[in-house]
C-alpha cells in the first residue's frame, strides 16, 4: 500500500533534497528520454527556474504527441455544501456559520437542464463531506437523474467504500477526484481539525479502494498554500508513480488547485507564484506523457488563455460553486465554496480555444467509445 511507502520518506530531507537540486542535473533532466521520479525533483527544484521556456517548449510537445490539439472541458455541478469536517482552508468548514443547502432531486434536475444549455457533456458533481446529507444513496440517486442528460459523469466527494464506488460505476460513474490536500503527516493534522477527513491514513487508503472498484480515471492533487508546494508535488508524483504501476488499468489526471477567497480567515502559508504553477505544469508533462492535467476556473482568464498549449487537457469554464447556482443564478454567494477567478461564459471559453486553433471537446469520446 502507499501509506507503507511513503513511510519510508521524511519529509525535511526530500525538501532538501530538492533545493540541493544543480544545474546539471536539471540538464540531464531535460535532455533524458524517459523521466523518473529524481529527474521530477530536478524539474520542479529552483534550479530548474531558468530553464522554464526550454520546459515550456518540450511540454508542448509531447502534450500535442500525446493529446493532439484538443482541450476537455467539463463543469461542476454543487450538489450540498453541507460538510462534517473541520478544514481551516475551506468554505464548507462545518464550523463557518454560511447558508447550507442540498439540492432535491427535482432541483438536480434543473440544474442538469440548465447546464446542459450550456452545451456541456461532462459533469463533475461536487459536495462538501457528508455521508448524513449527501452519502452513496443519495449519489445514486442523483446519478440516475443525471445520466440520462450527459455523457459523462465524475465526482469529487467524501470517500466511498470500494463497494460503493462499484455500485456507482455501475450506474455510470468514470472518473473520482479525491485531493489529499498535503502529504505532510506531521502538519496534515493542523489543517483537519475534526470530521472523518483528520484521519491521514483513512484518505490515502481510499486510493486503494479507487483501484479495487477499477475507477475508469482517478484524480489526485494538493491543495497550493499549504505547505511547500514543491516538497508536496514530488509526493504527489510518488503517489501516481504507485498508482500507476500498482493499478495499471486505470487512467489518472493530477490538478493543483491554488487557495481562492472563502468564508474563514484562513491564510495561505505558502505562495505558488503563475510563473512557478507553470514549471509545475511542464514538470509533470515532462514526467509523464499520459496524464491528463486540469486547470480550474480558480485561474484567471489571463493565465488559462497563455498556458492553454503548453500542457493542460481541460479546463472548467462557467463554474458555480454553490448548490442550485445554474438554474438560479440569483441565488446568494453564501453558498458558494469559494470565489472563482476566470467569470467567463462556456461560449466565451470554448471561443477563446476555438481561436487558438485548438478544440473544445465537450464529452469524452474516448469513454463513450467503451
Amino acid at each position: 500500500m502507499f501509506i507503507d511507502l511513503i513511510d519510508t520518506y521524511d519529509w525535511k530531507n526530500t525538501t532538501e533534497l530538492i533545493y540541493s537540486k544543480t544545474d546539471s542535473e536539471v540538464q540531464a533532466a531535460l535532455q533524458a528520454k524517459s523521466r523518473n521520479l529524481d529527474d521530477f525533483m530536478a524539474l520542479i527544484s529552483p534550479a530548474a527556474e531558468p530553464y522554464i521556456e526550454e520546459m515550456a517548449r518540450q511540454s508542448q510537445q509531447r502534450t500535442l504527441r500525446r493529446f493532439g490539439k484538443t482541450i476537455q472541458l467539463y463543469v461542476p455541478l454543487y450538489l450540498s455544501n453541507f460538510c462534517e469536517n473541520n478544514c481551516v482552508y475551506c468554505g464548507f468548514n462545518t464550523q463557518n456559520r454560511i447558508k447550507r443547502k442540498v439540492l432535491s432531486y427535482e432541483e438536480i434536475k434543473d440544474e442538469v437542464i440548465a447546464i446542459r444549455k450550456l452545451g456541456f457533456e461532462h459533469i463533475l458533481l461536487v459536495t462538501g463531506e457528508s455521508d448524513v446529507k449527501a452519502g452513496a444513496a443519495y449519489l445514486k440517486k442523483a446519478f440516475e437523474i443525471i445520466k440520462p442528460h450527459v455523457s459523462l459523469i465524475s465526482i469529487e466527494v467524501q470517500p466511498l467504500q470500494a463497494e460503493e464506488y462499484a455500485d456507482l460505476i455501475e450506474q455510470g460513474l468514470n472518473t473520482v477526484y479525491l485531493y489529499q490536500e498535503t502529504y505532510n503527516r506531521e502538519r496534515y493534522p493542523v489543517y483537519h481539525l475534526g470530521g472523518k477527513k483528520r484521519d491521514y491514513e483513512n484518505r490515502l487508503k481510499t486510493y486503494e479502494n479507487l483501484g479495487k472498484a477499477q475507477v475508469h480515471k482517478i484524480g489526485l492533487g494538493i491543495l497550493a498554500g499549504l505547505e511547500d508546494w514543491r516538497t508536496d508535488s514530488f509526493f504527489t508524483a510518488l503517489h501516481l508513480n504507485y498508482l500507476k504501476r500498482t493499478y495499471w488499468r486505470t487512467k489518472y489526471s493530477v490538478s493543483f488547485p491554488r487557495l481562492r477567497p472563502h468564508s474563514g480567515s484562513f491564510q495561505p502559508n505558502s505562495i505558488m507564484t503563475d510563473r512557478q504553477l507553470a514549471q509545475l505544469i511542464f514538470a509533470y508533462r515532462l514526467f509523464d506523457e499520459n496524464v491528463e492535467i486540469a486547470l480550474s476556473t480558480r485561474e484567471s482568464a489571463h493565465y488559462r488563455d497563455h498556458m492553454l498549449k503548453l500542457g493542460v487537457t481541460s479546463m472548467s469554464a462557467e463554474s458555480k460553486t454553490n448548490p442550485g447556482g445554474y438554474a438560479h443564478p440569483e441565488l446568494n454567494d453564501e453558498l458558494e465554496q469559494f470565489a472563482v477567478n476566470d467569470s467567463r461564459t462556456a461560449l466565451e471559453v470554448a471561443n477563446m480555444i476555438r481561436s487558438n486553433g485548438y478544440e473544445a471537446v465537450w464529452k469524452d469520446w474516448d469513454y463513450i467509445l467503451q
